[in-house]
């Protein structure tokens, strides 16, 4: 069964080879598609360092906010990322939202991101959220179903100055 884990060296092979299936799709979350993997498998430990520096108790520069990075695994292998913002601010309250997720291709079209929704919802709730944004790309048809699917009410399409795409914003209440 899949579990949230923190990012680790132990999944480091599997991880490096989920980039690589983003990058050879053209399919991923923005830093995906521009991470090195030669400077990951280089130096894996300063990259955990870095998806770490907005965790608690981490004071974030101006502009950045608490948050945290899990990665859904079945034993040794990678399945995907999210990220859950302890609050929000400045451009998450128009893009991003308080949860982003990412599922590697080969491991699409499997309830994964469903799931890692759900489990980060039960986060969410831990960390004394009530409820929390969540965005996806107006275009990105299995990204609405999963919110959807996880109880998220649509607040409305928006056309961002910064952004190529209309997005959909949604809430969900804990």
């Amino acid at each position: 069964m899949p579990e949230l884990v923190r990012p680790s060296e132990r999944y480091k092979t599997s991880f490096t080879q989920a980039v690589r299936e983003a990058q050879a799709s053209g399919s991923g979350l923005g830093d995906t598609l521009t991470w090195s993997v030669d400077d990951l498998e280089a130096d894996f430990g300063t990259f955990l360092t870095h998806l770490r520096r907005f965790e608690p108790p981490n004071v974030p520069p101006e502009g950045f906010v608490n948050s945290e990075v899990l990665w859904l695994v079945e034993g040794e292998t990678y399945l995907g990322r999210l990220s859950i913002r302890h609050r929000l601010g400045g451009r998450l309250r128009e893009f991003g939202g308080h949860i982003g997720y990412e599922v590697r291709p080969s491991a699409r079209r499997q309830g994964h991101a469903t799931l890692m929704l759900r489990l980060a919802l039960d986060r969410a709730r831990e960390l004394g959220l009530t409820r929390v944004l969540v965005t996806c790309d107006a275009d990105n048809l299995a990204s609405r179903r999963v919110i959807e699917a996880n109880g998220g009410a649509l607040e409305g399409e928006f056309v961002l100055d910064f952004h190529d795409k209309p997005i959909r914003r949604y809430w969900i209440e804990l």
